[in-house]
């Protein structure tokens, strides 16, 4: 896997885990479940930065060996580390954005 395809998957598997969370969030809030919000976002992450890297892999043609496992768990990691700083920030953003104007 070349450097651009794994900072493109990331970008790409950040975001969409971003989306994903707020939607179990708002039907973990629908159905009035307490939650951890960091422990969604970790599970989510880990999901589509495993799967998705997992499913690049096989249209790629890559194998599956030591190495590229290692680089699979590794792409979940850093799923969840960009969407927890991309989401974190962004909301507190807008809220102090709120409180000034």
């Amino acid at each position: 896997m070349t450097v651009e395809a794994a900072l493109s998957l990331l970008v790409a598997f950040a975001a969409v885990t971003a989306l994903v969370t707020e939607g179990v969030k708002s039907f973990l809030d629908s159905v009035k479940c307490r939650y951890i919000t960091n422990v969604v976002v970790l599970v989510i992450a880990l999901t589509v930065g495993c799967g998705g890297t997992a499913l690049y892999y096989v249209i790629a043609g890559i194998p599956f060996n030591a190495l590229t496992s290692v680089y699979l768990a590794l792409m979940g990691v850093f799923t969840w580390l960009c969407a927890m700083l991309g989401y974190d920030k962004v909301i507190q953003t807008i809220a102090q954005a709120l409180k000034k104007g």
